[in-house]
């Protein structure tokens, strides 16, 4: 996928002026000669012919260096007899017309491919006319039906007869989809069905299709790139030129594994031969979770392959259910089984050479089995272009480039062993994150918190290679991985620039000790368990490898220089080498995923390297989540948002406002000797810990103030407004205590609902429920909780306090529910991130609404700090 930087800069190289001004003569001479490679220039302004052998020599010293200095012209004359009686100026002067013909013939190739795509996307936007003519007159015929329907209905009388209702009936008789069975025919006719359905979606108006935001068709552009409006799951749609054969393009898109990054494992069960020259396979296929919090994707599909009439090549595919009364398959044990609806690749032969393509993604993703505030990932079609559609076109236009332009990258690298190599990055990153049992991983017990999960494998392949021995230098028995992970909801932060945040400031999060230990698994040293006492980041040099044609990834070596560590007690300040791979830090690209993946290597290098990635993963959340439903707990942050004019933002603007939401997956992979694990298992999750209380400060320093200058109070449909909540808890306050909660005058000098929120204890509300989760907290009540509002409702009350904390409240907690307020003594509480907090006191009262019933309680810590 990688183009090298490299060979881009060479190219650079070769834009200057190639012709230095001289006399008009000889200006004339140059640019006459540029068109004949066989003629030498006389200072006359005659040509002389080279002869064959002359040329010979000239161009085999071209190729090796086609700008050779005065030095080495002198050189070629002396080293060359047949060159011996030619002028040094003469050699200056062809070699000036030989590049001159070089940059002509380059631009002319330029120019024809640029020609060949306009020419393809003027075809593919005719054919995009067509389409929307067709559509619109589909819905004028559809509104004059039913305009005329209407008008007929207030005229006609009811039919009650029995003819009527026996026909009607019968209507509802027959099956949409005859009974079928897994024969060959049986599974022709699926196929052929399919090939309907799917055409109907690449070129027809079987789905509404809108353009993508951001994405704009041009002769620069990836192609046309569609999504799907109010259809059955989420679709999304792209149309594009590639310089590659159709068979070629076929090839490569029916091997999913090599770029969809998404994709776990493809297996073709069976494969069937059909009379028309085609096949249908049989496939089952899986895909990773892309966090924690979610299960993983399988597939039982027919995958359909033919050739039609006008030489087109088509691949379609769906799944298999019993409604269709073809082959089945069992489930699988930790998958969830998901749908494809008819999708799959459209080739047509180009003119002049390649392919234009049409490729449809359709899909039915069960949002229901995932978390309500996950399900966005699930139902958006903006995301499955990002990760499933575009992917597609970009790999064949980056094997397209490669072909066109063969070159070796930098660290003597060929650009497919580096679209391997990040394949593998994702692929060992995802695995991580999934952590399935059938590969080895197991989960070992909790330390009490679930934060943080921990899970071993110890599987005899996992690692092929390292060098993991003793500390004192002895190879050990056995090795394993111990894998921590954890997801994290963020908002009000762009993705791409809390991304590259972590990215070029790695010593903000990461900690030295840790990368020592990391890296000591890949190099020729012993490794041992990390202590304590910290060294310092001598620095970090990124060191640029390569990137994607468009930029949106790229792969890179990370340099830590003279990082300080301990080892048997002895200062070893070395380097530590990574090796990372970043993409979605763009701003505008809208629906990208952000991820930042790396692993550990040795400063060889090599191709066969084991790799154990760890990273990061932000995933935008469509704004479906920000939907309030009726069952909503009432939440005074939800109602916080930054917008202009004290309205909603909406478009661009509400993705990188208060509104936005993301949720971030955390793994870091360990290697480790089997006699370690409980030292390494602490250690893992605690370094994990670290870095969530680190992210959520950066976080928090890089989005804007929720409580700005502009803040506004919307209340979510079904919840009183915010400042309402405030009146119930200062007139609750009051009611129970006899004191105000802020002090006098806060409504006259600044508004109610910001005076709570900058009160110098921390507040915060719990639902009443058999199992108490927080709803609000106000800004002393996020730091003292280590938390941002959206993840604040993932809190339970019972988490934050330790053993004879939860005693002390429980014992409290009737007297509260019936005097309506309690004073608890000094403690020790937890925050979300594990770390204790002391506190002088707390106050615990009901909160009471307009008509005197208990909303919820609120607890106001005074004086704490963390121990």
């Amino acid at each position: 996928m990688y183009f090298s930087k490299f060979h881009h800069q060479r190219h650079q190289g070769t834009s200057r002026q190639l012709l230095p001004p001289t006399n008009v003569t000889g200006m004339m001479a140059v640019t006459s000669g540029c068109k004949d490679g066989s003629r030498m220039v006389m200072d006359n302004g005659k040509y002389v012919r080279y002869t064959p052998e002359q040329v010979d020599a000239l161009e085999r010293v071209y190729h090796e260096c086609p700008k050779p200095s005065s030095l080495r012209r002198q050189q070629l004359i002396r080293e060359c007899p047949i060159l011996s009686h030619i002028e040094p100026k003469q050699i200056k002067v062809w070699f000036q017309n030989r590049r001159c013909r070089e940059k002509q013939r380059k631009e002319s190739s330029r120019l024809q491919a640029v020609n060949r795509k306009l020419t393809a996307m003027n075809k593919l936007l005719m054919e995009e006319n067509d389409r929307l003519q067709k559509q619109v007159s589909h819905l004028v015929y559809e509104n004059s039906y039913f305009r005329q329907h209407t008008q007929n209905a207030t005229l006609a009388t009811r039919d009650n007869s029995c003819e009527s209702v026996v026909t009607s009936g019968q209507q509802h008789l027959t099956p949409q989809h005859p009974p079928r069975d897994a024969s060959p025919a049986g599974l022709l006719s699926i196929a052929e069905e399919t090939l309907t359905e799917f055409l109907s979606k690449a070129t027809g108006t079987a789905v509404e299709w809108v353009q993508m935001p951001g994405m704009k068709p041009g002769p620069d552009s990836i192609g046309i790139i569609t999504i799907s409006h109010c259809c059955t799951g989420i679709a999304s749609r792209a149309c594009g030129l590639v310089a590659l054969e159709p068979t070629r393009v076929a090839e490569i898109l029916k091997d999913r594994l090599s770029w969809y990054r998404d994709c776990r494992a493809v297996d073709v069960l069976n494969v069937l031969s059909t009379g028309n020259g085609g096949t249908i396979e049989l496939l089952y296929m899986q895909l990773y979770a892309p966090t924690t919090l979610a299960p993983a994707r399988d597939f039982w599909l027919l995958r359909y392959t033919s050739v039609m009439e006008d030489g087109s090549l088509v691949i379609c595919e769906r799944s298999l259910n019993n409604t269709q009364n073809g082959p089945s398959m069992p489930p699988v044990q930790h998958f969830v089984r998901a749908e494809i609806l008819p999708s799959g690749y459209l080739i047509r032969p180009c003119e002049g050479g390649g392919s234009i393509i049409h490729v449809v993604d359709h899909m039915d993703l069960e949002p229901w089995s995932v978390p309500e505030v996950l399900r966005p990932l699930y139902e958006s079609s903006t995301l499955l272009a990002q990760r499933t559609t575009l992917a597609a076109l970009r790999q064949l236009r980056q094997i397209s480039q490669e072909v066109s332009q063969p070159n070796v990258t930098g660290w003597g690298r060929r650009p497919a062993a580096l679209r391997a190599l990040g394949q593998r990055l994702s692929r060992g990153f995802n695995e991580a994150v999934n952590g399935f049992t059938d590969e080895g991983w197991s989960m070992i017990e909790s330390d009490g918190i679930d934060d943080v999960a921990v899970l071993v494998n110890s599987s005899p392949g996992k690692l092929m290679g390292p060098n993991l021995t003793y500390a004192n230098g002895f190879p050990s028995m056995s090795t394993s991985v111990l894998c921590a992970k954890a997801s994290m909801l963020l908002q009000n932060v762009p993705p791409a620039i809390l991304l590259r945040f972590l990215r070029e400031h790695r010593s903000e999060w990461a900690d030295n000790g840790i990368d020592a230990y990391l890296s000591a698994a890949f190099t020729a040293g012993p490794c041992s368990l990390p202590v304590a006492r910290a060294g310092y980041f001598g620095g970090q040099a990124i060191l640029p490898l390569a990137h994607t044609i468009e930029h949106e990834e790229f792969m890179e070596v990370v340099r830590l220089e003279n990082v300080s560590h301990y080892r048997e007690d002895t200062i070893m300040p070395s380097d530590i080498f990574f090796v990372q791979v970043c993409s979605g830090v763009d701003e505008n690209a809208v629906g990208s995923c952000a991820e930042l993946i790396f692993a550990p290597i040795d400063a060889s290098f090599s191709d066969d390297a084991p790799l154990l990635p760890s990273g990061f993963r932000i995933i935008p959340l469509d704004s479906k989540a920000d939907t309030s439903s009726p069952n909503r707990t009432l939440d005074l942050a939800s109602t916080l948002e930054v917008g202009p004019a004290g309205h909603r933002s909406t478009g661009d603007y509400s993705r990188h406002s208060g509104s936005a939401k993301s949720v971030m997956t955390i793994a870091f992979q360990f290697a480790f000797e089997i006699h370690l694990q409980e030292n390494i298992a602490a250690m893992a999750r605690q370094y994990i810990r670290s870095i969530i209380s680190s992210v959520q400060r950066v976080a928090l320093a890089l989005s804007p103030s929720h409580l700005g200058p502009q803040a506004s109070l919307l209340p979510p449909p079904g919840t009183p407004e915010a400042q309402t909540l405030t009146l119930w808890i200062c007139q609750s306050y009051r009611f129970f205590l006899g004191v105000e909660l802020l002090k006098p005058g806060s409504e006259g000098s600044e508004p109610i609902v910001k005076a709570l929120w900058h009160h110098s204890d921390a507040v915060m509300c719990c639902s009443l429920k058999a199992l108490p989760v927080f709803t609000f907290a106000n800004q002393a009540g996020l730091d003292m909780l280590e938390t941002t509002l959206v993840a604040l409702q993932d809190i339970t009350l019972e988490k934050i306090f330790n053993d004879n904390g939860r005693k002390a409240l429980f014992s409290e907690l009737p007297q509260i529910m019936q005097q309506g307020f309690a004073c608890l003594q000094g403690g020790i509480a937890l925050s979300s991130m594990g770390r204790p907090i002391s506190y002088e006191r707390a106050v615990a009262w009901k909160v009471l609404d307009e008509d005197e019933n208990a909303h919820c309680l609120c607890f106001m810590f005074i004086n704490w700090s963390f121990v």
